[in-house]
């Protein structure tokens, strides 16, 4: 098979496309022929060093395409059978092996590009609303990268869920797309001096001086003190990513200083963390993009 592989720590240059043994299954594996893979940031993280790995390494976590053999002890699932993964390692290959328990099925209405663009942001928007902040009718919410992959698919879940959603974006361009995905508002934040000042005076503005239920925050270190700021009395900054670098330790008495604040900080392993609300999670999604 022909492979993607990190032959050490560092940028877009240690990468090599070559060949590999094929792989077998083991217990509990399905070895799936890929038709097409994911590429997200965290595959940059494991690439550069950022996070530890044994190199050479085949890149990549998330893809979907057929079975092709099943390990032994394998039940559910069938040679032919597409499917979806969102955590296999050594995704960017030809064949890849996918533990059983995280692969899922993919509708016959949903191609397998739309698939592999949804599983990994779809599942994460999807527990970030239901979980993280149970969304409301009628809550004011921020959403960050409001133009992104999860931005966008966060915004749509939020208002069918009967949310009020303004976003933060970089440019009018993305502000468009924010708004397409259904924000009432989509904020430019390029445009601020400062950033930690201005932009929860905007969102206080937009709320009738209120502030949002809750921030949905992916940013991290540069729109934080931004998040806590643009929060309502007793509001939850959910803060599941930090693109622009992690947020520094602060003094927790800030958050009873703003209104008996609620932080977590989730990740989508512990919000999928038995195989039934993985399945429960992703036939929600997908049966939402299989019905248009």
């Amino acid at each position: 098979m022909h492979a993607i592989v990190a032959r050490a720590a560092g940028g877009p240059e240690v990468l090599e496309y070559t060949e590999l043994p094929d792989p077998s299954p083991g217990p509990g594996q399905l070895l799936v022929r890929s038709a097409v893979a994911g590429v997200n940031f965290i595959d940059t993280y494991k690439r550069s060093g950022v996070y530890a790995m044994e190199y050479p390494h085949v890149v990549g976590s998330e893809g979907a395409g057929v079975v092709a053999e099943l390990g032994e002890g394998v039940a559910g699932f069938a040679v032919g059978d597409r499917v979806v993964w969102t955590e296999a390692p050594g995704s960017y290959a030809d064949l890849v092996l996918v533990d059983a328990a995280q692969a899922l099925h993919v509708p016959d209405a949903v191609s397998l590009e739309d698939a592999t663009a949804v599983a990994l942001q779809g599942l994460t928007a999807h527990y970030l609303c239901t979980s993280s902040y149970p969304v409301r009718p009628g809550d004011r919410v921020l959403v960050h990268a409001g133009a992104g992959g999860v931005g966008l698919l966060l915004t749509q879940m939020l208002v069918a869920r009967g949310a009020h959603v303004i976003s933060t974006v970089s440019t009018p361009e993305k502000a468009e797309l924010s708004r397409g995905a259904g924000a009432e508002h989509a904020i430019q934040y390029t445009a601020f001096a400062d950033l930690t000042t201005e932009l929860p005076e905007v969102v206080r503005g937009l709320t009738g001086g209120e502030g949002v239920a809750a921030v949905y925050d992916s940013v991290g270190k540069d729109t934080f003190d931004a998040s806590l700021a643009s929060l309502r009395r007793r509001g939850t900054l959910v803060l599941y990513g930090g693109s622009s670098g992690q947020v520094p330790p602060f003094d927790p008495q800030r958050l009873n200083a703003g209104g008996s604040l609620f932080l977590t900080r989730p990740k989508l392993a512990d919000h999928t963390a038995t195989r039934a609300e993985l399945v429960e999670r992703a036939t929600e999604v997908l049966g939402a993009v299989a019905g248009g």
